[in-house]
């Protein structure tokens, strides 16, 4: 299983950041990558849209507003990976108030492609999505 992990910090608090990003149906609000966003089955399953009209479906796998972190699995995307789950969580800064670390990781297994290609594919996605906030 091959895996990759980003994270940044936010000129934000924690709070604020998990206000902006925490909702499983929020990537548009924030993730360019991702331009729209469908809650179904009462908001446990989102279907995203990428620029190039690609469908990805992705399940809530564990969600903890206090500690501001989700988890998800992809149930179908154009992505070369099977068993893929991901993290987004918002940490605190120790002895900071105003700002705030994200981190994004996921593991998955390549399908069709190298390790290295998909661990690229989605540190890429990761710290896009992270620089832009």
């Amino acid at each position: 299983m091959a895996s990759t992990s980003v994270s940044r910090i936010v000129p934000a608090p924690p709070q604020q950041v998990w206000n902006l990003i925490g909702g499983f149906d929020a990537l548009p609000d924030w993730l360019p990558y991702i331009p729209e966003s469908t809650a179904l089955e009462g908001g446990r399953v989102r279907r995203l849209t990428n620029p190039d009209g690609d469908t990805i479906i992705e399940r809530l796998v564990d969600f903890n507003e206090a500690e501001r972190h989700y988890s998800y699995a992809i149930l179908q995307a154009p992505f070369p990976v099977n068993g893929y789950v991901s993290t987004l969580r918002v940490h605190s800064v120790p002895g900071r108030d105003d700002v705030a670390e994200v981190q994004w990781s996921g593991r998955f297994n390549p399908d069709n492609a190298t390790e290295d290609e998909v661990v690229d594919l989605f540190t890429g996605i990761y710290r896009d999505g992270l620089d832009a906030l």
